[in-house]
This record gives structure tokens, sequence and C-alpha cells, in this order.
């Protein structure tokens, strides 16, 4: 186990080193900061999923959420009615 870690920890240093004689060190530190921020960018978010779609899976109901400007709108909108 230690010789297979020993060879990975190896392979790394070398792709890092590689990595910051062909490109620098400001290069491949914004890199690896934009590769983490994407990838914690990429994690799963269910915020966005309705909640037909959150029962399905398992999670409780989203609550609703009306902000006073929404509300105020609502009530514009029944209070004018064509005719």
């Amino acid at each position: 186990m230690r010789e297979t870690q020993s060879i990975a920890v190896d392979l790394l240093a070398a792709t890092v080193d590689e990595l910051y004689r062909k490109f620098g060190a400001w290069k491949t530190a914004r890199a690896l900061m934009t590769a983490v921020w994407r990838r914690r960018q990429a994690q799963n978010q269910i915020s966005h999923l309705s909640n037909r779609m959150r029962r399905d899976i398992g999670l409780p109901d989203a609550e609703e959420e009306f902000s006073v400007l929404d509300i105020g709108a609502l009530g514009k909108v029944k209070a004018v009615r064509p005719d």
C-alpha cells in the first residue's frame, strides 16, 4: 500500500513540477484555483428543484418565499379588473 501511495505522490509532484516549469507559478496557481472553484459550483444543488421533484427524491418541500413586492404586485393584479 505504501508503495502505491508513494508512486501516486511522486506522479503528482512530477506533474505539478512540470506544470510549474511550463506555465509558471501564477498561471499554475490560477488554474488550480479555477478548477477548485468550478468543482465547488458543480456540486449538486437542489434550490432550483420543484417541490414535486424534491418529493420524488425524498427531500422535504421547500418553503414558499414571498417578498413584500410580490404580495403587493399580486394585490394590484387582483384589484385591477378589465371591463
